[in-house]
């Protein structure tokens, strides 16, 4: 099925610098406002051929770039060098270096190879002079098979009959008896700007950190309108969206360790079906490893109607306080 290219597509988004948008362009049908995914984020500034400049829009408290900012972008990037025809099916990218909030970063985009039925860019996310991800991403002409299946979507209540993170939040924040620590930590969460809405299906226990088992389930959307545009698009989006609260998954089993530093090594993607990355998608998290001070988790998006959209795979290091020597006394 192939995704219809109007005047909203990928590459009829307006250049950072244009101006501020329109009343019509930051609204959708309806009066809904327009993601900032698509107006901000994902919305990159032409310096040359094949080289792009790209701005912040939510920090982490960690104070680095978010991955998947840094690999929507660069897939932004390497959709630009390619034509309409093609659609994005897989991207594999590794983080070099930690990413600077204070500065932009440069996309260069390397046309590696043009095929007939397939295409590869390269893409050099660069701060400082030096890559901080490096991502390779590839396109394919629509190509029909017989050759189908799929993995069955998870029985899960619909995401109108669950509460989304920021509900979850006002939620606990009621409790009279909520110690100050985690009130504060509670605050800070809902003071962020995150451009994603979740509804987590079976929401962890934050308080009593007992272990659990390696695998979340939540409903995951754009906030705001993006529309029916280009698929490659709402890849980049769901790019974005795929990284958020991923790597955690490998933390689950172990609520009682102090984690000290957690950051992602690699991260990759392939893209099955058409979706709408402003609509309803179960992400499936699991993590079937963890060792070396390294997780390994594994991600499935699905659409609603139970056909699998994406699926994911990222590994990450995760380094714990280790616990104190014992006296020998």
């Amino acid at each position: 099925m192939a995704a219809r290219s109007d005047a909203r597509s990928l590459r009829a988004l307006p250049e950072e610098g244009a101006g501020a948008p329109s009343d019509a362009e930051a609204t959708g049908p309806g009066g809904d406002l327009r993601s900032v995914l698509v107006t901000s984020v994902l919305n990159l500034e032409p310096l040359d051929l094949d080289l792009f400049r790209g701005r912040h829009y939510w920090v982490p408290v960690s104070q680095r770039l978010f991955g998947g900012q840094i690999v929507g972008q660069a897939l932004v990037a390497a959709a630009k060098a390619v034509g309409e025809e093609l659609h994005v099916h897989s991207l594999h990218c590794y983080f070099v270096r930690a990413g600077d909030p204070s500065v932009p970063v440069l996309y260069q985009v390397e046309r590696t190879r043009t095929g007939r039925s397939f295409s590869v860019r390269s893409v050099k996310a660069i701060q400082h002079g030096k890559p901080i991800l490096i991502c390779q991403a590839s396109f394919q002409e629509i190509q029909p098979s017989p050759v189908q299946h799929q993995f069955h979507m998870p029985d899960v209540p619909l995401p109108e009959e669950l509460l989304t993170q920021e509900e979850l939040i006002q939620k606990y924040l009621q409790d009279p008896n909520l110690m100050e620590k985690y009130r504060r930590g509670l605050n800070k969460i809902l003071a962020q700007e995150i451009p994603i809405e979740m509804k987590p299906v079976n929401p962890p226990d934050i308080f009593h950190r007992n272990p659990q088992e390696p695998r979340q389930l939540f409903w995951v959307r754009a906030r705001g309108h993006i529309g029916d545009c280009d698929m490659k698009l709402h890849c980049c989006v769901a790019a974005y969206i795929s990284d958020y609260a991923f790597l955690g998954t490998a933390l689950l089993p172990h609520q009682c360790q102090h984690v000290q530093f957690m950051v992602s090594l690699d991260h990759s993607m392939w893209f099955h079906a058409p979706f709408r990355a402003d609509h309803w998608m179960l992400y499936e998290c699991e993590s079937p490893w963890a060792g070396g001070s390294r997780g390994l988790v594994h991600g499935r998006l699905w659409r609603r109607d139970g056909v699998l959209a994406a699926s994911c795979a990222q590994e990450g290091v995760i380094r714990v306080r280790e616990p104190p020597l014992k006296s020998k006394l």
